[in-house]
C-alpha cells in the first residue's frame, strides 16, 4: 500500500492515462455485452437425466428441432369463414419460409389438443424451430415476420420457451438501463448535500461509472468463454454503482479531512488517504468479493457468471477507489472543495455527530432491550423466508404487458398451455427390436398415463379419432398416424418415445406432483427408462443451485471469519460480524418471500400476484450480494471501535465515540445503497426487481436497525471479550492495521 500511495501521488497523470485507455477501449466491448447475454439457463446442465433425453432425441430419433415458438392469431373475419381461412393460409406458407422453422403445425378446431377457440377468432400455430444453436435467432426472424403480416384482418403474436427468455434477457437490459437512468440523478443530488460542492459530488459518479464501464468489457469477454447471465449485468450495475460510490465517498471524505491537516498538500493528502481509507476500501472490497466468489462454487455456468462478474466488478471498482480517485484529488487539491454550492456537507469529517453520539448512549445504556428488540424483528421478519418455494420462473419472471406473457395467457385459454411443459419419456427396451410382443404392453403402459390427473394428452402411435384432430380424410388420418408413429420409434427401433402433455403450463412449484405420478407409472410398466422435457430439465437446474447453497454459506462464512480475524484481533467480532449479516440476509429474504412469493403489497410495487415461486437463483444471489454488502458497514464501523479501543478508551466510550463519528457517513452510503437498488424494483423482470428489493431492504436494515443499535448494543454486552484473542494464535497471524 506504501508503493501504492506514492504513484497515485507522484505520477497522477501516468495513472490517469491508465484509465482513460481502459476505459476507451472497453466503451465498444462494453456496448456489445448485452446482446451477448442469455437468461436460457434451464436445460443447459450436462449429465442429467432430460439432457440424455435430449441426447437420445437427437441421436436416436433423428429429432433436432424440438423447440417450440408458439403463434397466437387473431382472425377477423374468423378462421371459419372464407375470406378469413385465406388470410390464415397465406399467413401460414409464408411462415413455413421463416429461415429455422422446420415444421409448422397450423390451429385446428377438434382433437385432444384442439387449437382454436369456440368463435374461431383465436388461433395457436405451433412452429418447431432448434432446440439450443440457431433458437434466438429463428424466434427473431418469426417476431419479424410477424410484425410484417400483421394487419387489421390477421394480428399476430409470438410466445414459447424462447421467446419468453429473449424477452427476458432484453427487457433485464432495459431495465438496468433505466435503473441507471433514474438512479443517477437522485445519487447526484444526494452526494451534493454530502459534499457541498460540485467537484466532490462528481467524482463517486465518475468511479461508479469507470468501473461499470471496463467491468462490461471483461464480461463481454468471458461470453466467449462461458454461457454468461443476463443478471450479471445488473449485479454488475448494483454493484458498481452502489459500492463505487460508497467507496469514493469514504475516500473523498477523508481527502477533504487530510487536505485540511496538510495544509493544502494534495500530495500528501492523497497518500495519506490511500494509506488510511484506502486500506479499509480495499479490505472491504474483499470482504464483497469472497461472498461474490461464493457464486462459482455452483456447477451451473449460469450462476458462476454471475459470481465472476460480480468479483471482476468489486476489484475493479476497489481499484478505481485507490488508483484513479487519488490521482483526481491529487490533481484537484483544495478545487475538490469548489464550486461551493452548500456551506457544509451533511456527512462531513470533522467532529462527532452530536445527536447520533446521544443516540449511541440510550443504546448502549440499555443493551438487553436494544439487543433483545432488534433481534426478535429481525427473526420476525425472517419467518416467511422458511416457505419459500424455488424454481426456474418462466414467463412468470416477467411483468404482464411484455407480449411473449400475454400471447401465453391466450395459449392457456386456449387450453393448450401444456404444450410448454411437456414431459418427454424415452423407454429403453435393452438391445432388443420393438416387435409385436411389445405392442399390448407399451398401449397399457400409453393408457394408463393417457388416465392420469391433469393429463391433456399423450403422443404416441395409439391413437384415437379424436387424437387425429377429427380428420376429415383417411389420408389426412393416415398422415397423422405416420407422423406420430415415426416420432415415437428410434431408428433402430431400441426406443420407444412417449410425450405427456399436461393439462396447463406448470409452475415450478407444480412440476413435482405430476413428475410423481409419471414415475409412479413409469416404474410399474417394467421398462427402463429416462424421464425429460422442460419441467425435469427445469427442476434439475434448480437443483443444481439450491443444492450449493450450503456450500456457497459455508465457504463465504469461513473465508469472511479469516478475513475479520487478521483485521480485528479477535474470535468474537467475526462470529458476531456473520451471525448479525446473516441476520439481516434472513429478514430480508424474507420480506421478498412475503411480497413476491405471496403477494403482500405486490401490486402497489408492480409485482403480479400470480408469480407464486421465488427464482431458483436468487436465494444464493441475494446471500452472495447482501452478505458481501453488509460487510461494508461492519467494517466502517468496527474500525472506528477499533482505533478508539486502541487510543486507550474503555469498550463502552469506543462504541459510542464510533456511533458518533461514523454513523452520518454510514447513512449517507446506505441511502446511495438504497437509491441503485430500489431503481431496480420498478423493472419489467421479476427476478431484478427481486434483488433490487431485497438489496434495498438489506442495506434499509443493516444501516439502521443493525448497524446502529443491535451491533452497539452487542459490543456492550460482551465487554472486554469483543477483543480477547488467544496469545498464540495473536503471534502466528499476519498484521494488518485498518483505519477509519
Amino acid at each position: 500500500m506504501q508503493l501504492l500511495s506514492r504513484l497515485v501521488s507522484r505520477h497522477p497523470w501516468a495513472v490517469l492515462i491508465v484509465w482513460l485507455v481502459a476505459a476507451l477501449l472497453s466503451v465498444p466491448l462494453a456496448a456489445r455485452a448485452p446482446s451477448a447475454l442469455t437468461a436460457n439457463a434451464a436445460g443447459t446442465l450436462s449429465d442429467t437425466e432430460s439432457s440424455r433425453v435430449i441426447t437420445l432425441l437427437r441421436d436416436k430419433f433423428r429429432e433436432k428441432d424440438t423447440n417450440m415458438a408458439l403463434l397466437i392469431t387473431r382472425s377477423n373475419p374468423p378462421l371459419n369463414t372464407p375470406e378469413g381461412q385465406a388470410n390464415y393460409a397465406k399467413f401460414i406458407e409464408g411462415l413455413k419460409d421463416v429461415q429455422g422453422v422446420s415444421q409448422v403445425v397450423e390451429a385446428r378446431n377438434a382433437g385432444t389438443l384442439s387449437t382454436q377457440s369456440a368463435d374461431a377468432v383465436m388461433g395457436l400455430t405451433i412452429a418447431q424451430i432448434p432446440l439450443n444453436d440457431g433458437a434466438t435467432q429463428s424466434v427473431r426472424a418469426i417476431r419479424q415476420y410477424a410484425q410484417k403480416v400483421k394487419s387489421p384482418a390477421l394480428d399476430v403474436r409470438v410466445t414459447g420457451g424462447q421467446a419468453i427468455a429473449d424477452d427476458f434477457t432484453e427487457f433485464a437490459e432495459k431495465d438496468t438501463k433505466r435503473s441507471e437512468f433514474v438512479a443517477l440523478p437522485l445519487i447526484a443530488a444526494l452526494l451534493l448535500l454530502v459534499f457541498g460542492a460540485l467537484v466532490a459530488t462528481g467524482l463517486p459518479l465518475v468511479v461508479g461509472v469507470l468501473s461499470i464501464t471496463v467491468a462490461m468489457a471483461g464480461l463481454y469477454g468471458l461470453t466467449f468463454l462461458m454461457e454468461v447471465s443476463t443478471f450479471a449485468q445488473s449485479v454488475i450495475t448494483m454493484l458498481g454503482l452502489g459500492a463505487g460510490i460508497d467507496y469514493a465517498l469514504l475516500m473523498v471524505n477523508r481527502f477533504r479531512e487530510e487536505l485540511r491537516r496538510m495544509n493544502g498538500d494534495s500530495r500528501a493528502a492523497s497518500a495519506r488517504t490511500v494509506l488510511s481509507a484506502g486500506r479499509s476500501v480495499g479490505f472491504s472490497g474483499l470482504t464483497v468479493a469472497i461472498a461474490m466468489a461464493g457464486l462459482i462454487i455452483p456447477h451451473v455456468t449460469f450462476v458462476r457468471s454471475i459470481g465472476i462478474g460480480g468479483v471482476l466488478v468489486v476489484l475493479l471498482t476497489v481499484l478505481a477507489s485507490i488508483t484513479a480517485l487519488p490521482a483526481m484529488l491529487t490533481l484537484l487539491g483544495e478545487r475538490v472543495n469548489s464550486p461551493r454550492i452548500l456551506k457544509i456537507g451533511w456527512a462531513q469529517s470533522g467532529e462527532a455527530s452530536a445527536g447520533w453520539t446521544a443516540f449511541a448512549r440510550r443504546v448502549t445504556a440499555r443493551p438487553w432491550l436494544a439487543f433483545g428488540l432488534s433481534s426478535a424483528l429481525l427473526l420476525l421478519l425472517s419467518i416467511p423466508a422458511w416457505g419459500m418455494r424455488v424454481g426456474y420462473s418462466g414467463a412468470w419472471g416477467i411483468v404482464p404487458g411484455v407480449e411473449s406473457r400475454d400471447a401465453l395467457a391466450d395459449v392457456r385459454k386456449l387450453g393448450a398451455g401444456g404444450l410448454l411443459s411437456q414431459f418427454e419419456v424415452v423407454l429403453d427396451l435393452e438391445g432388443r427390436r420393438y416387435g409385436p410382443d411389445d405392442r399390448r404392453k407399451f398401449q397399457q403402459l400409453v393408457e394408463e398415463l393417457r388416465a392420469l390427473p391433469d393429463t391433456r394428452g399423450v403422443l404416441s402411435p395409439f391413437v384415437t379419432s379424436a387424437d387425429l384432430g377429427g380428420s376429415t380424410s383417411n389420408a389426412e388420418a393416415i398422415g397423422a398416424l405416420s407422423a406420430l408413429t415415426r416420432r415415437s420409434f428410434s431408428q433402430d427401433r431400441q426406443y420407444l418415445r412417449v410425450t405427456v402433455v399436461p393439462s396447463d403450463t406448470l409452475r415450478a412449484d407444480q412440476i413435482a406432483e405430476h413428475e410423481e405420478r409419471i414415475r409412479d407409472v413409469l416404474s410399474r410398466s417394467g421398462y427402463r427408462y429416462l424421464l425429460g422435457g422442460a419441467p425435469i430439465g427445469e427442476k434439475e437446474w434448480s437443483h443444481q443451485i439450491t443444492g450449493a447453497l450450503p456450500t456457497v454459506v459455508a465457504a463465504v462464512f469461513a473465508g469472511t471469519f479469516l478475513l475479520l480475524l487478521v483485521a480485528f484481533r479477535s474470535l468474537l467480532i467475526p462470529l458476531k460480524s456473520i451471525l448479525t449479516n446473516a441476520l439481516t440476509v434472513g429478514a430480508a429474504a424474507g420480506v421478498v418471500t412475503e411480497i413476491v412469493q405471496n403477494g403482500l403489497l405486490a401490486a402497489p410495487l408492480g409485482i403480479p400476484v400470480d408469480v407464486g415461486i421465488i427464482d431458483a437463483s436468487l436465494p444464493v444471489m441475494l446471500f452472495a450480494v447482501m452478505f458481501g454488502l453488509s460487510m461494508d458497514y461492519e467494517i466502517f464501523l468496527l474500525s472506528r471501535v477499533q482505533e478508539e479501543h486502541l487510543r486507550g478508551k474503555s469498550n463502552d466510550e469506543a462504541v459510542v465515540e464510533a456511533i458518533g463519528h461514523t454513523a452520518r457517513i454510514i447513512t449517507s452510503a446506505a441511502i446511495i445503497m438504497f437509491i441503485v437498488f430500489g431503481a431496480f424494483v420498478f423493472g419489467r423482470v421479476i427476478a431484478s426487481k427481486s434483488i433490487g428489493l431485497g438489496l434495498a431492504v438489506a442495506v434499509l436494515l443493516d444501516a439502521t436497525l443493525v448497524r446502529l443499535v443491535l451491533v452497539p448494543s452487542f459490543l456492550k454486552l460482551a465487554g472486554r471479550w469483543n477483543w480477547w484473542l488467544p496469545g498464540w494464535l495473536d503471534r502466528r497471524l499476519p498484521q494488518m492495521h485498518l483505519e477509519h
